[in-house]
């Protein structure tokens, strides 16, 4: 029985998995248990920050499993506090709480949020957020997701949550009540097509939540730690929340989450919260190796000007009629629209056959978010497979 089978057999059926076996990887590239190269501009969607088998992480993820794996958080562990030193360091918030994942870190916030709202505002427990956002996979996050084909399965959803057109400040505004305890939106909506929020709405945000008292939430689970050009998405739009969550490309391949909060909603009190894995020694000794290699100097010029040069040549083939009708995106979070689904199914697939990963980002779109020390001449690779599967 192959691998695919077993997976048909043994595995609960809840995902489309491409038919590829993968076994390994270096760098930018990745391997199948037939021996075909792949180039990845996917990133475990947006998490192998460092790509594939980065000697510097690997050798201090051995370093750490070899000294201490685990160990609860009832005990002071060495790399968790590093991180968390670095991460509110370079960061305009001041207190960090880990976890394992972007679903528990969105929780987190909405439990941060709920306490706060107890505590500070007579009882206010109600999310703004916006519509086709994506904030997990818990009944709490998928309630909080505004995208009614990932809740449908599970309703009735829990109740507290108000969903409203992204870049609609009027609409924002239209649905603070006392009953509201923060708005949370995320920067760029990775799930559905790479949509981005505009500057002027973001700041406006941070406006209207001010006037009214009520906590202003980005989810950077995936525009967080350099993946934007930034080491934090909040950066390129001038704005400090009061809640960042984190995760995917924070542990470079390693599972793990974060919170990080101003002093003033810092709220929750012992026992209020909690975590077995969140901020594991190994995990954080990961993160470590990614952030001081993202903070590194000129790391994020290079991140932006990949960015830059993959939007580029989308654009001269989007003027060129190559079925591409949309380019957007953030540093080396980009997304482009294709004609149709079908059309956008098909470059998949060909692209595939051509040695090139890619992903989509709703029906139309196909996203791109390679790790982040991709090469140029690596990009111009993958592109000219891109170029080639749809047929430019």
């Amino acid at each position: 029985m192959g691998w695919q089978e077993l997976e048909a057999r043994y595995y609960h059926q809840a995902f489309r998995r491409f038919p590829v076996t993968l076994v390994r990887g270096e760098g930018s590239r990745l391997w199948d248990d037939e021996g075909n190269s792949y180039l990845d501009f996917t990133a475990g969607i947006a998490v192998t920050t460092l790509g594939h088998g980065d000697p510097q992480l690997c050798e201090a993820v051995a370093d750490q499993v070899r000294s201490l794996a685990h160990i609860s958080n009832l005990f002071y562990t060495t790399p968790q506090l590093e991180v968390a030193q670095r991460l509110v360091d370079n960061s305009a918030l001041d207190r960090v709480f880990f976890v394992n994942s972007g679903a528990e870190a969105s929780e987190t916030c909405l439990k941060i949020a709920r306490k706060w709202g107890r505590t500070q505002r007579d009882g206010a427990y109600e999310v703004i957020t916006a519509e086709h956002g994506f904030h997990g996979r818990t009944i709490a996050t998928t309630a909080a997701t505004g995208t009614p084909a990932y809740q449908e399965p599970f309703a009735p959803m829990p109740s507290g949550f108000t969903h409203v057109p992204l870049n609609d400040l009027d609409a924002v505004d239209d649905s603070i009540s006392a009953a509201t305890a923060a708005v949370m939106v995320e920067l760029v909506q990775g799930e559905s097509g790479v949509r981005m929020a505009d500057v002027d709405y973001v700041q406006g945000l941070r406006r209207v939540c001010d006037e009214h008292g009520v906590l202003l939430i980005f989810d950077e689970v995936q525009t967080g730690i350099g993946r934007t050009g930034r080491l934090f998405g909040y950066e390129n739009f001038g704005v400090t929340p009061d809640l960042i969550g984190l995760a995917k490309g924070l542990g470079g391949g390693l599972p793990i989450g974060a919170v990080l909060s101003s002093e003033t909603v810092s709220v929750l009190a012992p026992g209020e919260h909690g975590s077995t894995f969140g901020g594991s020694p190994v995990a954080c000794a990961a993160a470590r190796v990614v952030l001081d290699r993202v903070m590194a100097p000129g790391f994020l010029d290079e991140v932006r000007a990949k960015g830059e040069h993959v939007q580029a040549r989308l654009r001269d083939g989007a003027g060129r009629g190559d079925r591409i009708t949309d380019v957007r995106g953030l540093g080396l979070m980009i997304g482009f629209d294709l004609e149709s689904e079908d059309v956008a199914t098909d470059v998949v697939e060909k692209a595939r056959s051509n040695g090139l990963l890619l992903i989509k980002a709703g029906p139309e779109t196909i996203r791109i978010v390679p790790p982040l020390t991709i090469t140029l001449d690596e990009l111009d690779e993958g592109l000219d497979a891109l170029d080639a599967a749809r047929g430019a």
